[in-house]
């Protein structure tokens, strides 16, 4: 339809405006409608990325291949290192648990054994004491504390861990050991035909047993575990809580049907953080651990080195390059150790994702 209309300066103008009948017949409504045109969403197309976008690539890409490149710097030195002494040792360096003799470094005598033992049982040890109490931390601050109490309680957790290592160990050893002795003996008297708790190779009175620091290392892994888990399980979906209260579940029921399979995964990554942290831990166990010349025997109350203490007690050997080598190839085990807690964990972790 075709309206005329008179402009001021006395031309006339069409307007075309559409007939209502025409607009709603068939044909008018039959018709296609356009599509917009298609945005591209493949970052890898013909189109030219922006500058930042490139420099942000590049600097992501290049962030990951400098941290293979260091751990891959490491592992070369540490075996370049102790290739050589390795070729001096007289004794299996896989199996031998004696004394270090490293006086004499035309024929050396050095081996693992014992240190990998006193590495891994006191490490698990403080795992086992740690990963309770940190879940019933993470649960309590998440799910129980109000936030007034919350928030004070997980500051404090979390400031366990900025505690140096050697007031640990002076503590542990001053301080704690005296508090631990009526029940370490107890334990030693009364269950000694268990090993864990037959005598072992150090005194029981004196305190510097794998008991006292194990106690002591789990301390200091507790707020790494519990602070994994406590932003895990705060992650809980909300809809998910609702509808179990909803249902009739009592706040346990809750933790146990919700929380704690959605955040089992987070819990396991940070027990092995924690576990990571206790198989290198150095000051606190060599201010602990009393060093003995009789073998491991898989008692709390066994004394010893661990990889990372019987390295810092030898510094002063390593001003020679094969005695300092031999450490160096106990060092590339435990090097190699952490790796393998890593992948366990990871592996943990997708099995139960999946």
């Amino acid at each position: 339809m075709t309206i005329e209309r008179n402009v001021s300066d006395g031309m006339n103008v069409t307007d075309q405006v559409p007939d209502p009948v025409e607009a709603g017949s068939a044909g008018a409504l039959a018709a296609p409608i356009p599509e917009p045109p298609a945005i591209p969403t493949d970052p890898s197309g013909h189109r030219r990325a922006r500058l930042g976008d490139r420099i942000f690539r590049a600097a992501a890409e290049g962030s990951g291949v400098l941290i293979i490149a260091l751990i891959a710097a490491i592992g070369i030195f540490l075996v370049w290192r102790a290739v050589p002494a390795l070729a001096r040792n007289d004794a299996n360096f896989l199996t031998y648990g004696g004394n270090w003799l490293t006086t004499d470094t035309a024929h050396m005598q050095f081996g693992i054994l014992d240190l990998l033992q006193v590495t891994v049982f006191v490490s698990l040890f403080a795992l086992v004491l740690a990963m309770p109490i940190a879940l019933g931390i993470a649960i309590f601050l998440t799910q129980y504390a109000p936030r007034r109490v919350g928030s004070p309680l997980a500051y404090m957790v979390d400031l366990l861990a900025a505690v140096p290592s050697i007031i640990y160990g002076v503590w542990g050893l001053y301080v704690l050991a005296p508090v631990l002795k009526p029940f370490a003996m107890w334990l030693n008297e009364h269950l000694g035909w268990i090993f864990l708790f037959s005598t072992g190779n150090a005194s029981v009175a004196g305190g510097g047993t794998i008991f006292t620091a194990g106690i002591v290392l789990a301390v200091m892994i507790l707020p790494i575990i519990t602070a994994v888990t406590r932003e895990v399980f705060a992650q809980t979906p909300k809809g998910q809580i609702e509808a179990a209260l909803a249902l009739g579940a009592t706040r346990w029921e809750v933790v146990k049907t919700t929380v704690l399979p959605f955040g089992m995964s987070g819990y396991v990554s940070g027990a092995m953080l924690g576990l990571g942290r206790a198989l290198g831990e150095t000051v606190a166990l060599l201010i602990i651990l009393r060093g003995t010349q009789k073998a491991f025997g898989w008692s709390v109350f066994d004394g010893g080195y661990t990889f990372a203490s019987k390295i810092a007690a030898a510094a002063a050997e390593f001003n020679d390059e094969y005695k300092a080598g031999a450490y160096i190839a106990a060092g590339l085990v435990l090097f190699a150790l952490t790796f393998v807690v890593n992948s366990a964990a990871r592996a943990a972790v997708a099995r139960r994702a999946a």
